[in-house]
């Protein structure tokens, strides 16, 4: 018989609708329950992707004597971490205290009241790898709670002390922004620099585009081979990896070794926006074919795989088929030589196709050797090789797309979809490519339809047959401000800046601290044991780090100072800290580069459609400018865009204004004129 989770509309609480245990959703039922029966609560957090969660699942949940224990002594709770970052946050912060790791499936422990006093991630069936066996913890625990209540209590009093000092520690005094941060930073970052594999870290190892786009504007700024030579090796090594779907595009979410061959099969919406932003940035940085090939695959592949037919982008793609991770991604020789024939060693040779396989007997495609080094092997010319590659990966996936497909999570959460919706809306004007701008507008017309109610305020989550549902989080503001601001430049349709910056209000007015950084909840949340408030950024920015670089952008289209002082006394709160982690603070250094270096602001005045405003947009937009504040229109025209007024043409002519920190350089009418003035504006 279903649980309570059957009501829910989360794919990963409904994967557990059907387990014997008596799950509960995260709400006043299940906390009511708890402290009437005097229960512990067992909470376990996790999402549709996870392979270990489904291994958890299987082993334990689907146990019938384990679901006995658990419905016995404990209020069992289920909750999707990508609905709830909130309890997400909260809880891991005590796992990873508790214990000193983090991960997921997350399993803790609670009093009613909802403190921890026990904490860990995944718990096997039965005793190994040096861990006690579920069933062995839950007895264990369910003892203690009935024959040692003092141990538990001063457990959770040291929690709550714990949550405390975590809430002081944010209290850092704000000091002048250091122009020299950059490159104290690059050091730091080139010390810990993989020479070997690019990256940073070991195994198991995460991209970072964060790091990548802070250091692409550093060495667009400064020429600094360091930082060009990490962005190259780390792009490249990703790029012909396995983490990179060779044959559809997108990335899988880490490599399990060193040198991104075997990846963690899932597909997260999250990573794959802000990877299609940086080899985009990277195109337009360096000119290097490669970087545009990924960032469009990666963004046909969200437009082809991950959108629903409203608009909407889905959240994550499995790791597993058919009950085995990997398996739709992967081949067997035979599978690739009855499928292309002789062409086979070619393909073979480049991709490293082989009978014994690179990954438990299987074939990750991965680019082993470079397509030149293999075409003068077989005395091929490099463009007929390239040629026969093409065909080759076209004819796999036609048959990988036979296969039994990965489940998909096709929930759409309002900050992701801001990642993306900035991906398609910049890709859009850099490309020049009308399907990814309709992408974008379809996009944003749909989250601001669907996940903003009539208040102005945002929803978290949409599932189609559901509807919105969860308050928003400060994410949900900043990312899809972030999305919104791109938009407006690529469309200059004035209501997504309206939007973006109604937003970014609402987030000052609703999220702001007393000491002017920002929780994670609103002020009308949920009370939790805490109020979360995370700065560090980890597999997507932090909603602060987001607030400060969209506030910084805000100030450049509007002059207003609450949002730039904003902005610049978060940084200056977070700068001591940044040299020390910079890879848990990429959204930061992009912000403190933006802070320090001042965005360029372009107002121009024209008929959109015109050759001569078209003439000076293409300048505006040519190669990378990330620090731009672009903003156009019609002649005559009001605009609520404070950058614009005042502005008209000149001679009858589309007309541009080029100001930094509210100083503005004569309007120039000539395009050579315009780049000119952008150049040594840039300098």
């Amino acid at each position: 018989m279903p649980n309570r989770l059957a009501h829910e509309s989360s794919p990963y609480l409904l994967q557990h609708a059907n387990n014997p245990v008596d799950w509960h959703p995260w709400g006043e039922e299940a906390l009511r329950k708890a402290k009437t029966e005097n229960k512990p609560i067992f909470l376990s957090i996790g999402y549709a992707a996870c392979h270990w969660c489904h291994v958890m699942e299987h082993e334990s949940f689907e146990d019938a004597e384990t679901a006995e224990i658990l419905n016995r002594h404990f209020v069992s709770i289920k909750v999707d971490r990508e609905e709830r970052p909130d309890l997400d946050a909260i809880y891991m912060e005590a796992v990873v205290g508790m214990t000193g790791n983090g991960g997921w499936p997350m399993s803790v422990w609670l009093t009613p009241d909802g403190v921890p006093f026990y904490a860990g991630t995944y718990f096997p069936k039965t005793s190994r790898y040096g861990m006690p066996s579920f069933k062995q913890v839950l007895t264990a625990l369910a003892e203690a709670w009935v024959n040692e209540p003092e141990k538990i209590e001063h457990t959770r009093q040291s929690l709550l002390e714990f949550y405390a000092r975590q809430q002081q520690a944010l209290s850092e005094t704000a000091t002048a922004l250091d122009p020299d941060l950059a490159e104290a930073v690059v050091q730091a970052l080139n010390n810990a620099f993989d020479q070997a594999h690019g990256g940073w870290g070991r195994a198991p190892k995460f991209p970072q585009p964060m790091t990548i786009e802070f250091l692409l504007r550093h060495a667009h700024r400064t020429g600094d081979e360091r930082a060009g030579g990490m962005i190259d090796q780390t792009l490249t090594a990703m790029a012909h990896g396995g983490m990179y779907d060779q044959l559809g595009g997108g990335f899988h979410r880490y490599s399990t070794d060193a040198r991104w061959l075997v990846p963690h099969f899932e597909k997260m919406l999250y990573d794959n926006s802000q990877l299609a932003r940086a080899y985009l940035h990277a195109w337009q940085w360096s000119g290097n074919p490669l970087y545009r090939r990924i960032a469009v695959e990666t963004l046909d592949y969200v437009a082809r795989e991950m959108t629903h037919p409203a608009g909407g982008f889905y959240s994550t793609q499995d790791a597993d088929s058919e009950g085995e991770e990997g398996k739709f991604f992967v081949w067997s020789a035979d599978e690739v030589w009855d499928l292309l024939g002789p062409e086979a060693v070619l393909f073979g040779d480049v991709y490293d196709v082989t009978r014994a396989g690179n990954w438990e007997g299987h074939n990750i495609l991965h680019v082993a050797r470079p397509v030149e080094a293999v075409a003068h092997a077989h005395g091929l010319d490099v463009a007929a090789l390239e040629h026969i590659l093409g065909e080759c990966r076209r004819k796999l996936f036609a048959r990988r797309e036979q296969r039994v497909k990965p489940g998909r999570d096709e929930k759409v959460l309002t900050a992701w979809n801001g990642l993306m919706l900035a991906a398609f809306a910049e890709a859009a004007r850099a490309l020049g490519r009308d399907d990814y701008r309709q992408i974008a507008i379809r996009n944003a017309d749909f989250l601001l339809r669907e996940l903003r109610g009539p208040n102005g305020r945002l929803f978290r989550a949409w599932k189609d047959g559901h509807g919105a549902r969860l308050n928003g989080y400060l994410e949900d503001y900043t990312h899809l401000a972030e999305g919104l601001i791109e938009l407006y430049q690529t469309t200059f349709d004035a209501r997504w800046f309206v939007a973006a910056r109604e937003l970014m209000d609402a987030a000052l007015d609703h999220f702001q601290s007393e000491d002017g950084s920002f929780y994670d909840t609103s002020d009308d949340h949920e009370q939790l044991v805490t109020r979360p408030r995370d700065l560090q950024d980890n597999a997507v920015p932090s909603g602060n780090a987001m607030a400060t670089t969209v506030l910084l952008k805000l100030g450049a289209y509007t002059g207003e100072a609450r949002y730039i002082e904003t902005a610049e006394r978060l940084l200056g709160r977070l700068q001591a800290s940044i040299p020390r982690y910079p890879t848990a603070f990429g959204q930061w250094l992009i912000a403190h580069d933006l802070a320090i270096n001042a965005p360029q602001e372009v107002a121009l005045v024209g008929d959109p459609d015109a050759p001569d405003t078209q003439a000076l947009l293409q300048v505006v937009f040519d190669g990378f400018r990330p620090n731009q504040a672009a903003a156009l229109k019609q002649p005559g025209e009001s605009s609520p865009i404070p950058l614009l007024e005042g502005r008209e043409p000149i001679g009858g002519r589309a007309t541009a204004y080029v100001c930094r920190r509210f100083a503005c350089q004569m309007p120039v009418t000539e395009p050579a004129d315009l780049a000119q003035q952008l150049r040594a504006d840039s300098m």
